[in-house]
Order: C-alpha cells, then sequence, then structure tokens
C-alpha cells in the first residue's frame, strides 16, 4: 500500500491546503499519517475557515475535517518519522509554518529524506515552501539550490501585512518565503498569471497556495502512478 506522511502546522495551517491532499490521496487508497512537530494536535488557521474569506461551503467541510478526522486528531511528533516508511510527505502551507514546522529540524530532515531517497517524494505548499530556504541536503548544500519552484508569493503578502511586516492577528512576519528561497538558490516563479501553479523538480513538487491544493494532489497522485 502507498504511504503518505503530512506535517502539519501548530501554529495554524491553510485548511484547503491539507484538507484537498488528504482527501485526494485517502480516495486513491493511499494510507496518511500526520505528524506535528511536538505531537500535538494541529491547530487550524481561523481564516481559512471564515465563510467571508473562503465560501460557505469550503469553510464549513474545511471545519468539519479539522474536528472529525482522527488522523489529524492522533498526530506523531516528527521526531518519531522516517520519511523512508512513506512513498511520499506532505507540507501543508499556512503563515503558521513560518513559526514552527518551516523552522523544526525533523521536518527538514522529512523534507531531505524525502528527495534525496530512491523513491520518495515531497509536496511543498504554500508558506511551508519557505522552509526549502532553510534545509539542507545530506552534503549541507540548500535543497532547493539550483531547483524550479512556486510558492506564496511577495505581492500577495504584501496584500497581508502592514508597513512593519505585522500580520492582521499582531504577530510578525518572520521572513517572506520568496525572499528566503530565492536567497538559498533556488528559481521562484509563483506563475502569478495563471490560475493555478504547481511545480514539479525532481522529486520535489511544490504548489502556490489554496487554490493549487487540488492540482497539486492530483499530480503528487500522477507522480505515485496511483
Amino acid at each position: 500500500m502507498t504511504k503518505a506522511l503530512f506535517v502539519v502546522s501548530e501554529e495554524g495551517y491553510w485548511g484547503e491546503e491539507c484538507v484537498e491532499p488528504l482527501e485526494t490521496l485517502s480516495e486513491a487508497g493511499v494510507e496518511i499519517t500526520v505528524a506535528t512537530p511536538s505531537g500535538g494536535p494541529p491547530e487550524l488557521d481561523e481564516t481559512s475557515a471564515d465563510p467571508d474569506e473562503v465560501g460557505e461551503e469550503t469553510a464549513e467541510h474545511v471545519r468539519e475535517v479539522h474536528e472529525s478526522d482522527e488522523r489529524l486528531n492522533d498526530p506523531i511528533p516528527t521526531a518519531r518519522a522516517d520519511a523512508e516508511a512513506y512513498d511520499a510527505v506532505v507540507f501543508p502551507g499556512g503563515h503558521g509554518t513560518e513559526w514552527d514546522v518551516n523552522q523544526d529540524s525533523d521536518a527538514r530532515r522529512l523534507l531531505r529524506e524525502a528527495v534525496e531517497g530512491e523513491d520518495g517524494k515531497a509536496l511543498v505548499v504554500c508558506h511551508a515552501v519557505g522552509m526549502l530556504g532553510f534545509a539542507r541536503d545530506s552534503q549541507g548544500a540548500f535543497v532547493v539550490n539550483g531547483r524550479q519552484v512556486t510558492g506564496f508569493p511577495n505581492e500577495w503578502e504584501e496584500e497581508i501585512v502592514d508597513e512593519n511586516d505585522v500580520m492582521p492577528d499582531g504577530r510578525k512576519l518572520p521572513y517572506w518565503v520568496a525572499d528566503e528561497v530565492e536567497a538559498a538558490g533556488g528559481e521562484f516563479d509563483p506563475e502569478l498569471d495563471a490560475a493555478t501553479s504547481v511545480t514539479v523538480d525532481g522529486d520535489l513538487l511544490t504548489a502556490r497556495g489554496p487554490e493549487s491544493s487540488s492540482a497539486a494532489a492530483d499530480r503528487l497522485c500522477e507522480e505515485l502512478d496511483l
């Protein structure tokens, strides 16, 4: 059986970016395990379940999955996870990833193991792509160096934070995804003129944001021959 590990934020994951791949892979028969940095239940970014922001249908569905999915409610710590045990590792986005997943040494290890393994795949979505600005391969080089990737663009971030990089919830954004990825040698292109943006470079798949979640999940299924 094909297996996938989802590494989800305890500081606020974006609902659609987790739920779409979770359900798509589940429907394809993939066995899914959820991990968080500390092993506690992931936290839903409330904005991603706000009907005024994402529509009533999406908001209701995201909240229902968040509250009822046993896998999301019983995660393992990332320190106990081994990427070699899975065919794919998925990193849903959300601003919260900037405070925990992207900075977690074990999450970065899982990413490295997934892309360096013989058959592994990694799907990194939206703000989780920021992890590529910090994750290094087994030789000490940045994983993203020379790779083509997409992710949450600066043009969108500018519409969210104020002039001091402070978000509406009062937290200061610690870094901008595109800036960190490019500084690490990544070829960052969010394809702003396209309705969706999913980029595949070897065993690394990246997706721009919520509206690309479904396409990213479908592409991952293709890469896994499902």
